[in-house]
């Protein structure tokens, strides 16, 4: 029988138990059970709760400030009722919590009907392969140029553009110093990956389009954020940042390119469209009642 315990900080050990254990299930179901917020917070202060049996974490679930939470079962711990008691006692915890199921996973579908959960949020996965000249960088509209990032100077235009181009995203919008810091130190980042759309404006940045690559030289790269300032809406730019970042990604030799998008953004989707990305997969936000300012995750 699985013992569930909270704890407010992780000790190192269950920390690389947790990590491999995600790893395991991302190896079984084809789908990361962590987010990568949460996976960064792993280490930190925080409401970790976590399934062991004896010594061994066969669980793990976690809730942040807002309500966000995320929980996964190991593979060879699953059908043992671990997921329902784990999910069970964040939401006894935290009420307003609400999960994801990540990759609409048959057992997620099934537990969070088992616990009256609620579907209030859809997030698609879209993907394309790499084509012969999408190595090639678009023409941009009139008085606009491209540059890359440059570490030390551009972290405060970026914030800001991003602040302004997500003011209304539940997660894009609260990124802050510490959280660009943390990311900027991860393997996979990479200055030249981050491309700035100038127009003249010194006041602010047009636009920027984010890529990731992760793990850095794998055959998939990501449309990590793609955001542009709300002064300029309307102006055709996210056709040409979204070509930039795929140029950029080709020439780095991926062979697929992804993204994440709100399955409710219609300007988005006819961007990505245009650009020949199609559904790949789901994840979906369940919630005890409907509502869309929090969410969770759960798997298993």
């Amino acid at each position: 029988m699985a013992t569930i315990a909270p704890f407010a900080r992780l000790s190192a050990d269950h920390v690389e138990q947790v990590r491999a254990a995600a790893s395991a299930a991302t190896t079984a179901d084809g789908v990361e059970p962590l987010s990568e917020a949460f996976v960064l917070a792993l280490p930190r202060e925080g409401d970790h709760l976590v399934a062991l049996d004896g010594a061994s974490v066969i669980g793990y679930a976690s809730t942040v400030a807002d309500g966000s939470l995320e929980a996964f079962v190991t593979p060879n711990h699953r059908t043992k009722g671990v997921g329902a008691a784990l999910l069970g006692t964040a939401l006894e915890r935290r009420p307003d919590a609400r999960p994801w199921a990540h990759g609409d996973l048959p057992a997620s579908r099934a537990l969070g009907e088992r616990l009256g959960l609620q579907v209030v949020r859809e997030l698609l996965v879209l993907s394309r392969p790499v084509q012969t000249g999408d190595e090639q960088d678009p023409p941009l509209p009139d008085g606009f140029v491209h540059r890359t990032f440059r570490t030390g100077s551009d972290e405060e235009p970026l914030l800001a553009v991003n602040a302004a181009a997500f003011v209304d995203h539940p997660e894009q919008g609260s990124l802050d110093p510490a959280g660009l810091a943390e990311r900027m130190d991860q393997p996979w980042f990479d200055p030249e990956g981050v491309i700035l759309l100038e127009d003249g404006d010194p006041s602010r940045l047009a636009g920027f389009h984010w890529t990731k690559i992760d793990p850095p030289g794998g055959p998939v790269g990501e449309v990590y954020v793609v955001g542009v300032h709300p002064d300029l809406h309307g102006r055709g730019l996210a056709g040409p940042l979204t070509r930039l970042g795929l140029a950029h990604l080709a020439r780095r030799g991926v062979t697929e390119v992804e993204l994440y998008v709100e399955a409710d953004n219609a300007p988005a989707l006819a961007t990505y469209g245009r650009a020949g990305f199609e559904r790949k997969a789901v994840h979906v936000m369940y919630s005890p009642a409907r509502s869309s300012e929090v969410h969770a995750q759960v798997q298993g």
